[in-house]
């Protein structure tokens, strides 16, 4: 529906279009009109919004719908609640850092850009009707009478279940403070970033320093950054993070080792074993973000950090990539002593990870339908991966970073060189990243972190010609090439 104009709040200045007929749930759709609008300016920090009541009784639809679009929101700082006053928008956070905006589909003339970006999910092979049936059952449960700050019970076991399965992890009570359950050693979060934003408002103070991985993950440089904390370049290669680069006195190492965001590389278990011993050696805390962990095509699994270091390992994990960053939902498995700090930090804030996102998750999960899922873009993506590949090196093209994950890396020589592809992409059509703007310092390395996930199946296969026109003539020769 359209909403027009009622009476005392800018929730009237809003067009909220939501379409019932749609398979994206109702609160998915009211929590993107109103990111947008704030991302856009139409809502300015300070403005205060409706009651979900207020809210549900105006846009004619149930409370559920909402609340669960408020707590997503509230989860990536979007909004913040007051005791007593309401709930304002805010576009600075306070402890967190603003999410990043959804990257943008500009249009060329009648066209949408194609979406070629890395890091987006794989959304055209959800089964519509499982989706659905999901939210209906988490629409159903009961209001809580209180938050669950460390997530709800039954997503806590299934994400234990979960990691098993799909990540080879047997998480087991925590060494240091044994629990109940291996539950116990597991919370819920909002998603990597919010996770990373919390571990700078708890675990970490500011002043504080954290070396991250250059080029890397720009959203944590942002959320550590918020939290006050002195962010230093840890320098990589094509496997991953160099560990005896990493500099010293630091409180705390961020990498993702399963697939190194940007370039792609696998970090060698030789590595991950120095890396351990030297956060034990050194006294700092390993923060491993397992983004996109459950894709790995045609090699053997490696260790998680997390299994050869539980006690100075923080694991995080999250359904962005292998449903979609809309769920708000993630992971923590880290040690007894983050895991309170964490918590405490929560309690203390008045927040915590949203509960509708969890609950699709576990209802998503009993039935079946999330392994189905990850079987099925499994085949998919290796599938598509096989074939980019094939057809960029069927014209000399180094591609990197290909064994994980849903993108690859295509190097190109030069700034201008990535200016230029990204000129003739939006020319065809495609919309694309560069390596450039992952550095946080001046860049060493140039090219493009190619996304194969985002597009359906069809606008993969017509695309695929126009991807390899791209790099002609631009992309770096492989070493040993006839090039000269």
């Amino acid at each position: 529906m359209n909403a027009s104009r009622p009476r005392g709040g800018p929730i009237s200045e809003i067009p909220i279009e939501l379409d019932r007929s749609a398979a994206i749930p109702l609160a998915v759709q009211l929590a993107d009109a109103l990111r947008a609008s704030a991302a856009s300016g139409v809502l300015r920090a300070g403005d205060r919004l409706p009651s979900t009541r207020g809210l549900a009784g105006y846009l004619q639809v149930s409370r559920t719908v909402t609340a669960a679009a408020y707590e997503q929101l509230h989860a990536e700082g979007w909004i913040v609640g007051r005791h007593g006053s309401g709930t304002f928008v805010t576009t600075s956070p306070p402890g967190a850092v603003r999410p990043a905006e959804p990257a943008p589909r500009p249009r060329t003339g009648d066209r949408r850009l194609l979406d070629l970006t890395p890091g987006a999910p794989w959304v055209h092979g959800l089964d519509r009707a499982a989706w659905r049936r999901a939210w209906r059952v988490a629409a159903d449960a009961p209001p809580l009478i209180r938050p669950q700050r460390a997530g709800l019970p039954e997503y806590r076991t299934v994400i234990v279940e979960h990691l098993l399965r799909h990540r080879g992890l047997a998480v087991v009570d925590r060494p240091d403070d044994p629990g109940p359950s291996p539950a116990d050693a597991v919370l819920a979060t909002a998603g990597t970033t919010a996770a990373v934003a919390e571990l700078a408002s708890s675990v970490l103070r500011p002043g504080d320093r954290v070396a991250v991985e250059d080029p890397g993950y720009q959203r944590a440089v942002g959320a550590l950054r918020a939290g006050g904390i002195e962010v230093l370049p840890a320098p990589v290669d094509a496997d991953g993070l160099l560990v005896d680069e990493i500099p010293t006195g630091i409180q705390a190492v961020y990498c993702s080792p399963a697939h190194q965001y940007p370039l792609g590389g696998r970090l060698p278990a030789e590595r991950r074993v120095a890396l351990v011993r030297r956060a034990r050696e050194q006294d700092f805390l390993i923060i491993e973000d397992d983004y996109d962990g459950e894709l790995r095509f045609d090699v053997a699994p490696l260790p998680l950090l997390v299994v050869l270091g539980p006690d100075v390992v923080v694991h995080l994990g999250t359904t962005s990539k292998i449903l979609t960053p809309t769920l708000g939902a993630g992971w923590m498995v880290a040690p007894g002593r983050v895991l309170g700090a964490v918590q405490e930090y929560r309690d203390l804030a008045g927040a915590g990870p949203p509960a509708a996102g969890q609950r699709v998750f576990v209802e998503l999960a009993r039935h079946g339908d999330l392994g189905r899922h990850l079987r099925r873009m499994r085949r998919e993506l290796a599938a598509r991966r096989l074939r980019l590949v094939q057809a960029l090196g069927d014209q000399g093209i180094e591609v990197l970073g290909d064994e994980a994950g849903a993108h690859v890396v295509i190097p190109l020589a030069s700034a201008a060189a990535e200016r230029r592809v990204a000129a003739k992409a939006e020319a065809a059509g495609l919309l694309i990243d560069g390596l450039a703007r992952h550095y946080q310092g001046t860049p060493r390395l140039f090219g493009v972190p190619l996304g194969y996930a985002a597009c359906s199946p069809a606008e993969f296969d017509a695309a695929l010609p126009e991807i390899v026109d791209l790099f002609a003539g631009e992309a770096r020769r492989p070493a040993g090439s006839d090039a000269g």
